[in-house]
């Protein structure tokens, strides 16, 4: 409590400091906080509250932070501002980023959310501040909505391991191979050759080379493997494997793993120490998959 006091002392003399948006007009004194977060937005409010309490900015704050919400279609029916929006969506995202079934549970009691499956998906799909872990949880749970959400998708003219990077970033792959990750890559593998109708890909054919991605990405990333795999050994299993794949594509898909780094690892600003998805010694023979 007393650096939360602390804090809020500091940018008290922050916006001390400041000119008095008073005197300007009112469209420079937005335009000023607009540059605001929240926490600072919610501070100004205190010395200039007919200003940081405009409608616009907390609009644009919440829409982005939140892509999509149903409470955004209907705004102009309820009384609630804005500011109140941000404030439940910020409570219930805190919570469902502890336990993703109460936070979900929360944001529809208080008509943030419709509970439709529709909706639920396109709010997680357009929502970046979603711990990934709790996202992994709920839609393990609600594979009705991880459906949507793959249904959400358009790979089209995007090359695999760059499509496959995007989807992991949505829905969060798992800490271990197992049954749910099968599943996240038979969907992926379904709505990668709808997007692309005129590959030459089958879903099978996609599947077997996102598992050999990740694997390959396992073998290049993590410490505990010393003999890394090569571009002519992961080419010729392949070969071996998938039938009427090229040379040059086979290579091309080793050197973006390469380059661009693990597969299935969200990038991510963290202090903590890097740990790399499905990391386990599978070794280099995918025959075994």
């Amino acid at each position: 409590m007393g650096q939360l006091q602390s804090l809020v002392h500091r940018r008290r003399i922050q916006l001390d400091s400041f000119p008095d948006l008073s005197n300007f007009p009112p469209e420079v004194a937005v335009c000023v906080l607009s540059h605001l977060n929240a926490t600072d937005l919610c501070l100004a409010a205190c010395v200039w509250q007919h200003l940081a309490d405009n409608e616009l900015l907390w609009q644009s704050l919440a829409k982005s932070t939140w892509g999509y919400v149903s409470a955004y279609k209907r705004k102009h029916q309820g009384k609630l501002s804005f500011k109140q929006l941000y404030m439940l969506l910020d409570e219930g995202t805190c919570l469902f980023n502890y336990d993703p079934h109460q936070g979900m549970i929360y944001l529809i009691r208080n008509n943030i959310m419709e509970d439709s499956v529709v909706e639920i998906a396109k709010f997680i799909n357009c929502t970046g501040v979603l711990n990934g872990k709790s996202v992994r949880e709920y839609l393990n749970t609600r594979r009705d909505v991880l459906q949507e959400i793959v249904n959400m998708q358009n790979y089209e003219g995007v090359f695999l391991p760059v499509a496959l990077r995007q989807f992991f970033e949505r829905v969060y792959p798992p800490d271990q191979r197992g049954e749910y990750l099968d599943t996240l890559l038979n969907k992926f593998s379904v709505q990668f050759c709808a997007t692309n109708p005129t590959t030459s890909f089958t879903p099978e054919s996609v599947f077997i080379l996102c598992h050999s991605l990740i694997l390959l990405s396992v073998d290049l990333s993590s410490p505990h493997v010393k003999n890394k795999m090569t571009k002519r050994e992961f080419v010729k299993n392949l070969r071996g494997l998938v039938q009427g794949l090229e040379t040059d594509y086979l290579g091309d898909l080793y050197d973006n793993v390469y380059l661009e780094g693990h597969i299935a690892l969200k990038a991510k600003k963290s202090t903590q120490k890097t740990t790399f998805p499905f990391e386990r010694p599978y070794g280099k023979i995918f025959l075994q998959m």
